[in-house]
C-alpha cells in the first residue's frame, strides 16, 4: 500500500499569506490550519454542493466535518434558499420583529421537551451564555458546573488568555460518565450553583465520543433535583441530529433549559434557548438579553423550511440507519487494521482516534489523516464527524474506502506489537 500524491493548494496557501497580513492568524480559532494537518489540508473553500466541498485549487472532498455540524442536509439545498431569497425581496432586519418568529417559536415548543418557551438568538456562544444568566437570574446562585465545549465566551473559553482569573474561578467543570464526581462538586460548590451544563453524548476534544451511561443521564436530573440547581443540556450538536427534539427526546431526560443551533437551519446562523416557562421568565424584567440581529428573519425562514425537510423525508431515522451500517463497517476496518485506535460516537457522529500506547500515536494520527484527505476524504483530527441527508451511499463507501487504505498505510509506516 502506498502514499498518495500530496494535493495541490497553491491557491489556498496564497490566500492564506494574504489573509495573515490583515487578519490575526489567517482566520480564527478551530480553522486554523494546525488544527487539521498544516500543509496538507485546504484553507479556503469555494463551494459546496451535496455532501461535498470542492476548494479554490479545484480539490473535491467527501466532507464528513459538516462546516462542524450545521449541515445536516447538505450544501446549497434549493428549498431553503427559495424561501431566504423570496424573504430578502421583503426585508429582514427591522426595528421590531416580524411574524416568523413565532411561527419558528411554535414549532420548537411542539419539537422540543424542554421547550416551553423561546428565545431565538445566532450562535452556539450565545444562547449557551445566555442559558447560565438566566439560571444565575432564576435562582440567584453565581457557579457553573459544566461537561463539554460551550463556546468561546469568558465563562467558559477553554483558552482562557484575556479572561480574569476571577470570572474562570466560577466555573467548575467535571468529567462525563461519573455521577460520582458530580455529586462531590455538588456537594462542595452546591449552596451557590446556579446549573449544571453538559452535552448529553460526551464529545471532548480529540478524544473518544461517548453515548450516555445506562442510568446517567437520569442521575444528573436527579442531582439537579437534590441540589436545587437549574439543568441545561447544552445541545448545539446533537439538536435535530440525534433526534428532532434532541438527545432528551431519543434518551428520555428532560432538562430545565436546552440550547439548540447548528443543524436547526442547515448553515444559516440561528440558535435557540428553550425552557421551562417558569425559568425563561426571568427575561421578561429581571434578566437583559437584546442584540441587533437576533429577530432578522432569514434564517428563521431558513429553519422552519430545513425543519420541514427534516420530517417530510425522515432524516434522523434514515441518518441513523446508515450510520450504523456505517459505524460498524468503520469499527471493523479499525480493528483489522491492527493500528492503535478507537472507533467511537454514535450513528450520526463518528469519529476515529488514536490510542496513547507508546510516544508515537500523534504521528499516527498526523499520518493517517495527511493519507485521508489525499484521498478526498475531509474529517478532522481533533473533532468528530457527521453524516449528512445528501451524502450518498457511494460517497459513505468511499469514505471507508480511504480510512481502511489509509490505516492499513498507518500500520505500514507506525508498526505497533501488542
Amino acid at each position: 500500500m502506498n502514499s498518495v500524491p500530496k494535493l495541490n493548494l497553491e491557491g489556498s496557501m496564497k490566500l492564506f499569506e494574504e489573509a495573515k497580513q490583515m487578519s490575526p492568524g489567517g482566520l480564527l480559532g478551530i480553522r486554523r490550519p494546525y488544527n487539521f494537518v498544516e500543509g496538507e489540508y485546504p484553507i479556503f473553500i469555494e463551494r459546496g454542493y451535496g455532501g461535498h466541498i470542492v476548494d479554490v485549487d479545484g480539490n473535491d472532498y467527501i466532507d464528513m466535518l459538516c462546516g462542524y455540524g450545521p449541515i445536516i442536509l447538505g450544501y446549497r439545498e434549493p428549498e431553503i434558499n427559495q424561501v431566504v431569497i423570496e424573504q430578502m425581496e421583503k426585508g429582514f432586519c427591522f426595528s421590531l420583529v416580524q411574524e416568523v418568529q413565532n411561527t419558528l417559536a411554535e414549532r420548537l415548543v411542539k419539537l422540543i421537551p424542554s421547550a416551553e418557551m423561546v428565545i431565538l438568538a445566532k450562535t452556539g456562544s450565545d444562547v449557551t451564555t445566555m442559558a447560565v444568566r438566566v439560571a444565575r437570574g432564576f435562582n440567584g446562585k453565581t457557579k457553573v458546573l459544566r461537561c463539554g465545549y460551550h463556546g468561546w465566551h469568558d465563562w467558559c473559553v477553554e483558552v482562557p488568555g484575556g479572561v480574569p482569573e476571577e470570572i474562570q474561578n466560577m466555573t467548575v467543570e467535571f468529567p462525563y460518565g461519573d455521577l460520582d464526581a458530580l455529586e462531590e462538586a455538588l456537594k462542595k460548590h452546591g449552596d451557590d450553583t446556579a446549573c449544571i451544563m453538559l452535552t448529553p453524548v460526551g464529545h471532548p476534544l480529540s478524544a473518544p465520543v461517548q453515548e450516555p451511561p445506562a442510568g446517567y443521564l437520569e442521575g444528573v436530573r436527579e442531582l439537579a433535583d437534590k441540589y436545587e440547581v437549574v439543568l441545561i443540556f447544552d445541545e448545539i450538536r446533537t439538536g435535530f441530529r440525534v433526534a428532532m427534539g434532541g438527545a432528551q427526546e431519543r434518551y428520555g431526560v428532560t432538562p430545565d433549559l436546552s440550547t439548540f443551533g447548528k443543524a436547526m437551519a442547515n448553515g444559516y446562523p440561528i440558535s435557540a434557548l428553550v425552557g421551562k416557562k417558569e425559568i425563561m421568565k426571568v427575561v421578561e424584567k429581571e434578566v437583559f438579553i437584546s442584540s441587533t440581529f437576533f429577530p432578522n428573519s432569514l434564517e428563521m425562514h431558513a429553519s422552519l423550511k430545513c425543519i420541514d425537510i427534516l420530517e417530510r423525508e425522515n432524516v434522523i431515522d434514515s441518518i441513523w440507519k446508515r450510520g450504523e451500517d456505517f459505524f460498524a463497517q468503520m469499527e471493523k476496518i479499525v480493528q483489522e487494521s491492527d493500528v492503535p485506535a478507537t472507533a467511537s460516537g454514535i450513528p450520526p457522529m463518528p469519529y476515529i482516534t488514536f490510542d496513547k500506547v507508546d510516544d508515537q500515536y500523534k504521528e499516527r494520527r498526523k499520518f493517517f489523516y495527511t493519507e485521508t484527505i489525499r484521498r478526498g476524504l475531509f474529517i478532522q483530527p481533533y473533532h468528530h464527524g457527521y453524516i449528512c441527508h445528501r451524502h450518498t451511499d457511494q460517497d459513505l463507501k468511499d469514505a471507508l474506502g480511504a480510512m481502511e487504505e489509509a490505516l492499513k498505510h498507518t500500520h505500514k509506516v507506525y508498526p505497533y506489537k501488542k
